[in-house]
């Protein structure tokens, strides 16, 4: 499936795109183009659109991109709802709702920083996104 949203990616546009290669849609296409354009263009393309004003995979609420895509899905895994909390916090601008949600934002930052290019952060933010989900495993493994 092709997956749109806007560019210049930050939490919930780097946390979606992990979350839907890793639970929903494990060989999606990406697109990152201006915000003006997701939705022109996810017809054009035939794609999914995210985060983005409007769009039914969007923020809704107090919810973030992430959450509405976990609703959409009905994603129940319990590390995963844990690392939901994080990355809603985060993009939320509700940091002080996580503990760990201001160290995330500051790893979104620094990233876009040293990788101006979408699909370069992509790559290289998955893998945090990927160690932050074994540790939640970990904690629910360990209650």
């Amino acid at each position: 499936m092709r997956w749109i949203t806007r560019a210049h990616v930050h939490v919930d546009r780097v946390a979606c795109p992990w979350l839907i290669r890793r639970f929903i849609d494990a060989e999606a296409n990406f697109s990152f183009v201006a915000k003006s354009l997701v939705e022109e263009e996810a017809r054009k393309q035939g794609a999914i659109p995210f985060d983005a004003p409007g769009v039914e995979l969007g923020h809704h609420g107090d919810d973030c991109s992430f959450v509405s895509i976990i609703k959409k899905y009905e994603l129940k895994d319990p590390a995963l709802l844990m690392l939901a909390e994080v990355v809603n916090a985060a993009d939320t601008e509700s940091l002080d709702a996580n503990p760990y949600a201001t160290g995330l934002e500051a790893i979104a930052q620094g990233f876009s920083l040293m990788r101006p290019d979408d699909f370069e952060n992509l790559e290289a933010q998955f893998l945090v996104y990927d160690a932050l989900y074994a540790f939640f495993r970990l904690k629910v493994a360990r209650k």
